[in-house]
């Protein structure tokens, strides 16, 4: 796949940017600060670590980009499917699930580790689509600016009607801001993207990822994922010549 940036008008100089002056400006004036890593936080690795030691080390105010995909069981627990494990979603069953307490916590590291302006690109089931995320939020300085609909082309569970999309909820850390901020302006609010869950069963879209990061960083710009599961965040981040900082606790 091409890289994103390669799809869309970008200029170093705004004056040579038709859309400069409007929210729809591919300028990005937005920098991260330069970091000083402490030797435990290799760049471009899949570090085994613990989701919360990581964020801890991570500098204040200092990453533009973050995904967060928390393990949890809200539809399975909730709607009470009754034979996850059993007969279906065997590995999903065996991961270490996180609870609302902990989800909240890794908001709030994360928070802390983005840039004013920065963005959090939060992975949701329909469970929580529904029930709302606010709660997560908490104590931050995040706000829900936007949604995407990922589908997955295939049929997974569900009593009722059978799930096959998940949904990405776009946060930013205010202050809010489009202009100079989100550059790249043609992705859908809804994406088709196979993915094979052969390796890992919460596997997400690369190139979604990437299209994201893509729209809210520079080049070279770290990208984290505290819970990295299959390492999509990382392939992304190699895609689009972003730096990746994230861990899992299976490495």
């Amino acid at each position: 796949m091409p890289n994103i940036e390669d799809q869309t008008i970008t200029a170093a100089d705004p004056n040579v940017d038709p859309l400069a002056g409007t929210v729809f400006s591919s300028h990005r004036t937005v920098e991260a600060p330069p970091l000083e890593l402490p030797v435990a936080l290799k760049p471009n690795t899949r570090l085994k670590m613990d989701g919360k030691k990581f964020l801890s080390l991570l500098p204040e105010s200092a990453i533009p980009v973050a995904f967060f995909d928390p393990q949890y069981r809200g539809v399975l627990e909730k709607l009470s499917y009754g034979n996850e494990g059993e007969n279906r979603g065997k590995r999903r069953a065996a991961l270490e699930q996180m609870t609302e307490k902990l989800i909240a916590q890794f908001i709030r590291g994360i928070d802390k580790a983005l840039i004013p302006s920065g963005h959090l690109f939060l992975w949701v089931d329909k469970f929580h689509l529904c029930q709302g995320v606010k709660a997560w939020l908490d104590g931050t300085n995040l706000d829900i600016v936007d949604m995407l609909t990922w589908d997955k082309g295939t049929f997974g569970m569900g009593y009722r009607t059978r799930r096959r999309a998940e949904y990405c909820v776009v946060l930013q850390k205010q202050p809010r801001r489009a202009k100079g901020v989100w550059k790249i302006h043609n992705i859908p609010d809804v994406v088709r993207e196979s993915v094979s869950q052969r390796d890992h069963p919460h596997a997400k879209p690369v190139d979604l990822q990437g299209m994201l990061m893509a729209a809210v960083s520079h080049e070279g710009d770290y990208v984290i994922d505290p819970a990295a599961g299959s390492f999509s965040v990382l392939q992304a981040a190699l895609n689009q010549r972003r730096t990746f900082l994230g861990c899992d606790l299976n490495g």
